[in-house]
């Protein structure tokens, strides 16, 4: 797979890339829409889920990548290879993610990942990282009970801000209070591989959504009336 040059950092906030994602007619991309969905936010080159999607055929895998000429690229090699569980879409998933889970086949999405995100080193950037609060609802209100998010970086830093970011949705509670050893994926990046080379740490989680988007939506329409009312009118409604 030859590689092509392209920016490493981007700016998600950039006008440029506000333009809304429009989503692909499913039925047309997937033969099997019935089979469940892996979507991997930030594909790059693609060769993870290229991997992923040739050694599992039961699944459907989708990669979202904000550098349109990685999405062409992988989406070529996809088709050279012959797959036809896999597909690329480029876009914005700060500002598309909504519009992206909405279109999915109902009950589908079983499985994200973000793996390696850009860091965004300076603290005034920090709103470029991927791992917003915003989009850790829209995880939750699309994401199917018992669906799984898994992150991964080699910076324990960026690993535990998006550790947080989940911790703090009531929607997500995470599998393992320590870093995973080995990666449950079973397939590494290119970027996991060359850390590993060089001896050096993974930080990797899981987290399970275990609230229903029902259960959110009602959540959602709660007036601002005291913490008290607020746990009567859950217990209520999911226990009674």
């Amino acid at each position: 797979m030859s590689r092509i040059k392209v920016r490493q950092h981007v700016n998600p906030l950039s006008i440029i890339y506000q333009q809304p994602l429009i989503p692909p007619d499913w039925s047309v991309i997937y033969p099997h829409l019935s089979a469940p969905i892996h979507l991997d936010i930030g594909s790059a080159g693609g060769r993870f889920l290229l991997e992923l999607a040739q050694h599992d055929r039961e699944w459907n895998y989708l990669g979202v990548e904000i550098r349109q000429a990685l999405v062409i690229q992988a989406n070529r090699i996809r088709s050279e290879v012959g797959v036809n569980n896999l597909h690329y879409i480029f876009g914005n998933i700060n500002t598309s993610l909504a519009t992206l889970l909405a279109s999915l086949p109902s009950g589908r999405l079983q499985r994200i990942s973000i793996q390696y995100p850009d860091p965004c080193f300076k603290h005034r950037h920090a709103k470029r990282r991927v791992v917003q609060p915003e989009l850790v609802n829209d995880i939750a209100r699309y994401l199917p009970s018992g669906g799984e998010v898994f992150l991964q970086s080699d910076l324990e830093w960026v690993a535990q801000e998006m550790c947080d970011r989940f911790s703090e949705n009531p929607a997500f509670r995470r599998t393992q209070a320590n870093w995973l050893e080995p990666n449950p994926l079973g397939v590494p990046t290119e970027r996991e591989v060359a850390t590993l080379k060089r001896g050096l740490p993974v930080h990797r989680a899981v987290y399970q959504l275990t609230v229903d988007s029902w259960q959110l939506v009602e959540r959602s329409k709660l007036p601002k009336i005291s913490s008290l009312i607020q746990a009567w009118y859950f217990w209520f409604y999911e226990f009674a």
